[in-house]
């Protein structure tokens, strides 16, 4: 097989190397890791972590995806802990209405949404933490703690 050596280098559009890549098509063909070494003349070991590396920057990809979803979704609001998760639905659609999006849901995907989104988050009616709420224009749901949350630190949003 020619050109393996070169294999390591970057597209430029890309997080995977051109190796990462030929690996995870293998892989995902069917081959085992050994089998994937023996093709590319290299061991299993070495598969192994081009694997992992891959799955790293995917998840990485993915999560900075999200990340941007989120940044340009036009209805975000923070929800503080204690909120009935059916007093949702109508805050959502309020906010939506401030900003004149008509968004293409009901309160039930509403809530079907935010239950699939954050599963640990949302348990019975009640949220026991603060949430932040991103609704897509195509009428996707996304869920984050705050950051403040995630750091552990007070709210300074200077919301009540």
């Amino acid at each position: 097989m020619s050109g393996v050596e070169n294999m390591e280098e970057k597209d430029s559009e890309s997080l995977l190397t051109r190796r990462q890549v030929r690996v995870l098509r293998l892989r995902l063909d069917g081959c085992t890791q050994q089998e994937v070494a023996e093709r590319l003349g290299t061991t299993r070991s070495n598969v192994s972590i081009l694997e992992k590396r891959a799955h790293q920057n995917i998840q990485r990809a993915r999560a900075t995806l999200r990340e941007w979803t989120m940044i340009q979704s036009p209805v975000s609001l923070s929800v503080p802990a204690g909120t009935d998760i059916f007093d949702l639905p109508r805050r959502i659609f309020d906010e939506a209405d401030r900003r004149g999006i008509r968004l293409p849901i009901n309160s039930l995907d509403v809530v079907v949404g935010l239950r699939s989104q954050a599963p640990e988050l949302i348990q019975g009616r009640i949220l026991p933490q603060e949430i932040e709420i991103y609704v897509t224009p195509e009428g996707g749901i996304l869920v984050d703690l705050p950051p403040a949350a995630v750091a552990g630190s007070q709210d300074l949003s200077g919301e009540e």
